[in-house]
């Protein structure tokens, strides 16, 4: 069971120079796919606050990106976004969807990455303590156990063990996140994932009971507080600093979280 323990940007860094754009064009088919399903769930708003993100940067021609953020009754914060030069052997591209406090399933983490090797990253985001609370272990987590410790079997996906302590610490114990080989099989493993992986969220969603009205400002809270620890504390954010300079890149990592979002967010006393 091979492992990968190195910064992004030395991973871009110590490859050749080389054209992504046939797995970039793949994620973002596979991201917009998964979107639809999202979208056919849940009703939300673009945030105008991410309006002028939608496209920035000077791809093709060099590095650029885009990033759209949403929210609706049911959804605190979803993005959309890919940032990169797949021209020069980067990219990473995002699909998060945070629900709102009126359940506690956990939230929808989903990261691919070309660096200029395969990298991917599903997680369902938990929101209690699993190991104070048992119960919600065994109802998201539990199940998963056998699908998971099958991938970590596969020879040819090198699990990926981040150099951040905090990233670390951010993983639920059934995430996926690999390094891999940009093969035909190996892609359509993680599209089939990535499907799975929205497929069952949705579910849950659909399964939940809701969460008494008094508890849900204190979820809210917690929610916004993990969300913006994750994007603050990324270590990928190094490459948007590279790219796009200091500035711009804390105006994306606002984005993330919702810092200078503008619509309201969900739940009865959020």
């Amino acid at each position: 069971m091979a492992e990968t323990l190195q910064h992004v940007e030395d991973m871009v860094d110590n490859s050749p120079v080389v054209d992504v754009h046939d797995t970039f064009d793949f994620y973002r088919t596979l991201l917009a796919d998964l979107k639809a399903k999202i979208d056919a769930r849940f009703p939300t708003t673009r945030d105008p606050s991410t309006l002028e993100l939608q496209s920035y940067g000077t791809y093709p021609d060099g590095p650029g990106g885009s990033l759209e953020a949403y929210s609706g009754p049911e959804v605190d914060w979803m993005v959309h976004s890919w940032i990169g030069n797949p021209g020069a052997s980067f990219a990473n591209l995002h699909l998060t969807c945070w629900l709102g406090p009126q359940v506690k399933v956990p939230h929808l983490g989903i990261a691919l990455l070309v660096w200029p090797g395969g990298w991917f990253y599903l997680d369902s985001v938990p929101r209690v303590n699993m190991v104070e609370d048992g119960e919600y272990f065994d109802k998201y987590y539990a199940p998963l156990d056998e699908e998971w410790l099958a991938l970590r079997a596969d020879p040819e996906f090198e699990y990926f063990v981040s150099r951040a302590g905090f990233i670390r610490a951010s993983l639920s114990p059934t995430a996926y996140c690999y390094s891999f080989e940009r093969s035909e099989r190996n892609l359509q493993i993680v599209a089939a994932k990535a499907h799975a992986h929205v497929d069952r969220w949705l579910r849950w969603v659909d399964e939940a009971t809701l969460v008494p009205e008094e508890e849900q400002a204190a979820l809210a809270a917690t929610d916004l507080t993990i969300r913006r620890n994750i994007a603050e504390r990324d270590p990928a954010n190094v490459m948007g600093v590279r790219f796009f300079g200091e500035e711009t890149t804390n105006r994306l990592v606002r984005a993330l979280w919702g810092g200078d979002r503008e619509l309201p967010r969900p739940g009865a006393t959020a």
